[in-house]
């Protein structure tokens, strides 16, 4: 195929290749509709590197309808293959011959380490392959001068979480909800028999997903390949096992992952734990091997929106390089896109397996990031904390209340609270009904076993409400605190939350018994607190905002039509956004926006124009608190009085059913983080007779905890929202690949 220099436009191969993830095709959703908005052709290359090496029709074109409704499913609609071919120069010339046939020069390459070496391979050889292909006559002289090099973004996609320089790889929140998941319903008939489990998961050498899976399962034991136990680690678990049953704990949780070897190197598999149970505790434990299902299904919310994000920056970056241009692999840090050199991020990644294999696991952990190390310690202080403390009459008393909305992971909060704060030689204290509770009296000592199941629990067990202490309640609440001795507090929660802490900080001088150390975690759906990315709470209610656009996506799918689906969040247009970013809304309306009747005039028009050109559906999404003259039912009504007959109108509010699924993997390992932090503060501040009021503290900085006195200066104290939230730049994102640019 010849290529005109002069007409053709810019094309883009996209391929996923080696194992599949779930967002994987969220990410060439983004490809194809980023880079056909900014004018590039994008191909297919069908079946991965198979594909390349075996041209014909698994190379082909892309439409826009090509890659719609393909959001909610899970694998990847182009295939994926192992190509023994692509392993040889041979074949690797068969594939350059191809792509440059095809008129490709530029490949978004969704995969893992492996994926990603070969296609580096490609790109060195390219130069030299096309003088081959020139020199023989397989192509032309101006295809050879139209595609002198390759040009390559990487995107990972691999559920075992292990490419160095970047916080998350494509797939792998949606493993970890299927190992909760799995975890969860386990625990439930554990407990009813009194029974341990043992779990394989996934993650070849890489012990993520058994560390985070542990984490938010609240499982007793983990065996990672990074972090291998001492030789007598049977003695080790069952000692703890046993500890934990006399505590009150009906089930026992080991998790394995598939990789796991003690100090000498020799394998630990769930038969070797098994018979480790049989022998010190006289158990016969059962075993699961959750295998490919953690790999397959519907991808989380957060697969989604962040596989879309990272795919229009690969897209961008394909289309702004040029001959020289080294590639890069595209990650993501704190939300945000990070750029690596390819090879140098595979050849760190392949450096922390040559450090396991050398048993070199201290630099192995610190290879893997910081966080890895965190969560590791943080999973071992939890699971090994200590149920038998007893106190003393040195004991410090510390509270734990709940102000504010609901948020999914309140009580996992509370569970890592109690179960750290006794292990630290504290008095635990529930505070029932938040301030209400508090000025009431209505508190009660919290045991180790008395929040054993709480991690993984939706609600709150300790109730919540919007109650803020006016100035004439607070000597009330001050007496209360003398009269219950609290030392310290803890409150979890949102706007009010903050609030209510910053009434009593200004007042405490004339009360002196509000002067204690008080600790605030961030607990808001609605995801409006500054500081800290994302607010406990906030991941759970995306996802079922999501999941319920989805089913509604597809309760519509049977007729032409247009939904518009109001999601909570009050002020803050966090929920809209990564919703209809991951469900794939055409439309996002936010209270930041100010809505216009102009804007509306030519959505309608656009709307008008999308289902004359054969679109059978519409989605627009708002929050709850758009511009009053405009809620859901007026712009449903306004929508269907403008349809001409050519579609209907529906409305949905979604409503509280986003405050109360069970907490996400994520919810629950930062509930578990934030609870950590608040101990550590409150224990620092005993010791040093200090009484601060603090929240958490930015993750830029280092800092755990930072003064309370900063939050005014973060938040546009009108609307309660922060100033400048991390996720605006997102709708940058949905407009590149939800709103179809029309020449």
């Amino acid at each position: 195929m010849t290529v005109s220099p002069t007409t053709s436009p810019v094309r883009i191969g996209v391929l996923t290749s080696g194992g599949d993830a779930p967002g994987m095709n969220a990410a060439v959703r983004a490809v194809v509709r980023s880079g056909l908005n900014s004018g590039a052709e994008v191909y297919a290359v069908r079946e991965g590197w198979l594909g390349a090496v075996t041209g014909a029709d698994l190379i082909e074109p892309l439409g826009w309808d090509d890659v719609s409704g393909i959001l909610h499913r899970g694998g990847t609609i182009i295939g994926t293959a192992r190509c023994s071919e692509f392993r040889e120069y041979d074949g690797r010339q068969r594939a350059v011959h191809n792509l440059v046939l095809a008129g490709i020069d530029r490949l978004a390459v969704i995969g893992g380490d492996g994926t990603l070496t070969g296609a580096n391979e490609l790109r060195a050889e390219w130069p030299e392959h096309v003088a081959e292909l020139l020199a023989t006559g397989a192509i032309t002289t101006e295809q050879a001068q139209r595609h002198p090099a390759l040009l390559l973004a990487g995107i990972v996609g691999s559920i075992d979480n292990d490419l160095v320089g970047t916080d998350m790889t494509i797939g792998t929140d949606s493993a970890l909800h299927r190992i909760t998941g799995a975890i969860d319903a386990i625990v439930s008939t554990a407990a009813s028999h009194q029974r341990a489990f043992i779990i394989e998961v996934m993650g070849r050498h890489c012990g993520y997903l058994a560390l985070m899976g542990a984490l938010a399962g609240g499982a007793d034991y983990a065996f990672l390949p990074e972090a291998p136990p001492p030789v007598d680690w049977p003695q080790r678990l069952c000692s703890l096992i046993r500890r934990t049953r006399h505590a009150g704990r009906r089930d026992s949780i080991i998790v394995v992952a598939e990789g796991a070897i003690d100090h000498t190197g020799a394998p630990i598999t769930c038969e070797s734990v098994r018979e480790a149970l049989r022998e010190h505790l006289g158990q016969d434990a059962r075993t699961t091997r959750l295998g490919h299902v953690q790999r397959g299904g519907t991808p989380s919310a957060y697969d989604r929106w962040m596989a879309s994000m990272v795919a229009v920056a690969a897209t961008d970056e394909l289309l702004a390089a040029g001959v020289d241009t080294e590639p890069v692999v595209i990650g993501v840090r704190r939300n945000a896109i990070v750029r690596e050199p390819l090879m140098r991020a595979v050849e760190q990644t392949r450096h922390v397996g040559a450090l396991l294999d050398d048993r070199k696991f201290g630099e192995a952990r610190a290879a893997r990031g910081a966080g890895f190390q965190r969560s590791l310690d943080l999973f071992r202080t939890v699971s090994e904390a200590d149920p038998t403390v007893a106190p003393t009459p040195a004991s410090r008393r510390i509270a734990v209340l709940h102000c504010g909305g609901l948020a999914p992971g309140m009580n996992t909060a509370v569970w890592a609270a109690c179960r750290l704060g006794i292990d630290r030689g504290h008095v635990m204290l529930g505070v029932r009904d938040g301030f209400t509770g508090l000025l009431a009296g209505d508190i009660e000592p919290l045991n180790w076993g008395d929040v054993d199941g709480w991690n993984g629990r939706g609600g709150a067990a300790l109730g919540t409400n919007h109650h803020i202490p006016s100035v004439d309640e607070l000597p009330r609440l001050a007496g209360a605190i003398r009269d219950q001795r609290i030392d310290g507090l803890i409150v979890i929660g949102g706007f009010d939350a903050y609030e209510a802490i910053q009434r009593i900080q200004d007042h405490r001088g004339e009360h002196r018994d509000l002067q204690i150390p008080i600790a605030l975690l961030p607990a808001s759906i609605d995801n409006d607190l500054p500081g800290w990315k994302m607010s406990i709470g906030a991941d759970s209610a995306l996802n079922v905002t999501t999941g319920a656009l989805d089913r509604i996506k597809q309760a519509a799918s049977a007729h032409r039509s247009c939904v518009v689906v109001e999601t909570m969040g009050r002020g803050s247009g966090f929920l809209a956004v990564l919703a209809g970013l991951a469900a794939g809304a055409e439309r996002v309306y936010l209270n930041e926006d100010n809505l216009k009747l102009g804007e509306l005039s030519r959505d309608v028009d656009a709307m008008r124009a999308a289902f004359a050109a054969g679109r059978r559906f519409y989605l627009v999404v708002r929050n709850e608190a758009v511009h009053a003259p405009y809620p859901t039912q007026v712009l449903a009504r306004l929508f269907a009085s403008e349809s001409a007959g050519q579609y209907g109108v529906d409305s949905v509010i979604i409503g509280p059913v986003q405050q109360g699924p069970d907490p996400t993997p994520f919810d629950r390992m930062s509930a578990t983080r934030l609870a950590g932090r608040a101990i550590d503060f409150l224990t620092e501040q005993f010791a040093a007779g200090d009484a601060q009021c603090t929240m958490p503290g930015d993750e830029i900085s280092g800092r755990k905890m930072r003064p309370l006195a900063e939050f005014t200066a973060l938040v546009d104290t009108a609307h309660r929202r922060p100033v400048d939230p991390w996720w605006r730049h997102l709708r940058t994102t949905a407009r590149k690949i939800n709103d179809r640019q029309r020449s």
